[in-house]
């Protein structure tokens, strides 16, 4: 059955980390035979500058009929002074939430031969190996009401945070059932100190544990939990949270490896069809000079193989041969002290080279 792949470059170094990313698809279809239909459209700013939109009508109908959605980045100085619906940031949360993508998942590891790039010391982020399991689309993010008053002395501005029972359960099960598939090790965390809606997040998934006798769960306040993310990020195995608190806390530990530009992310409904895009943002600051990390958005597309494609053993493919790449000593320009680095528009023919060489 043909599976259809949407490609949504973005802005900024978007475009130049998707280029490498879809040569590597386009010679994994002919390689393994792959009966995959690609289309590309603009979305972000790109879109905006084109028709007036950052997610066109035809770009989310597109999404919705897609198995897998490779996704750049979008955003940029350039569309800043624009209203919240025409910003290019809208389109991403516009398709996670008619998508219904509510899963988020964002890995966060290091290859010991880059520990030198981390902020900490080796013997603490060694072996660096986590998943961030992010509820995505309720949480203050979508709650409602919501609004600015500016007809009241003081003005005011409110957000609601409001979770239900089915919203719990459904990221909880993702997370459990990822838990069972790696260390058997699972941390719940919320402000249950302090927020009610925190206090029923704990229970309902305290009560979900019980379905789950071979994971371990534990719970952990916020704010502690991101200092422990810095103190000793090994503990954890697994981490589930709200939008808010796992938005901070998946962008910590995405530091804690040295790069953001080497960490995929993907963004799933209840088919496991999804949205796979890397953790770095446009960086307009390097966009048209060839040195953006296009690892992040190649593992993305591991990502999506593995997830929403089926092809497991080819997902792997690719996993494998980033690895060589780094043992090799393979370095764009992020992840070196030195001026001794690959362009971005080098990186697909070395990554094609060590997966065809198995």
């Amino acid at each position: 059955m043909t599976k259809k792949i949407l490609v949504l470059p973005g802005d900024g170094i978007g475009k130049e980390v998707m280029k490498p990313t879809i040569s590597i698809l386009s010679f994994l279809i002919e390689k393994y035979n792959l009966d995959y239909v690609i289309s590309e459209m603009n979305v972000g700013g790109a879109a905006f500058d084109e028709c007036g939109s950052p997610i066109p009508n035809d770009v989310l109908e597109e999404a919705k009929v897609s198995d897998a959605i490779l996704f750049g980045a979008v955003g940029g100085e350039k569309w800043d002074n624009l209203t919240w619906e025409l910003r290019p940031e809208n389109a991403l949360l516009t398709l996670r939430k008619e998508l219904n993508l509510f899963a988020n998942l964002r890995p966060a590891f290091l290859f010991n031969d880059l520990s030198n790039a981390s902020p900490l010391k080796k013997e603490i982020i060694n072996d660096l190996d986590i998943l961030i399991v992010r509820e995505l689309t309720g949480g203050i993010y979508f709650g409602e009401p919501r609004g600015l008053v500016e007809d009241k002395d003081p003005n005011y501005a409110f957000n609601t945070m409001i979770y239900d029972e089915n919203e719990i359960k459904r990221i909880a099960k993702i997370a459990f059932e990822s838990a069972q598939k790696r260390n058997g090790k699972l941390c719940s965390v919320d402000k249950a100190n302090v927020l009610e809606v925190s206090k029923f997040w704990r229970s309902v998934i305290t009560e979900m544990s019980h379905n789950y006798p071979d994971v371990e769960l534990t719970h952990q306040l916020a704010d502690n939990a991101a200092m422990q993310l810095v103190l000793d990020p090994n503990q954890f195995d697994v981490i589930v949270s709200s939008n808010l608190f796992g938005d901070i806390l998946s962008d910590i530990a995405g530091t804690l490896t040295g790069s953001i530009g080497m960490l995929p992310s993907a963004s799933l409904d209840n088919s496991f069809k999804g949205m796979y895009e890397p953790c770095h943002g446009s960086a307009p600051d390097i966009a048209g000079y060839d040195v953006a990390n296009p690892i992040a958005m190649i593992s993305s597309l591991s990502m999506a193989l593995k997830f929403s494609l089926d092809e497991q053993e080819i997902s792997s493919k690719i996993d494998t041969a980033i690895a060589t790449f780094i043992q090799k000593g393979f370095r764009t320009k992020d992840i070196t002290t030195d001026n001794n680095f690959i362009k971005t528009s080098e990186v697909a023919d070395k990554i094609i080279d060590l997966i065809d060489y198995e």
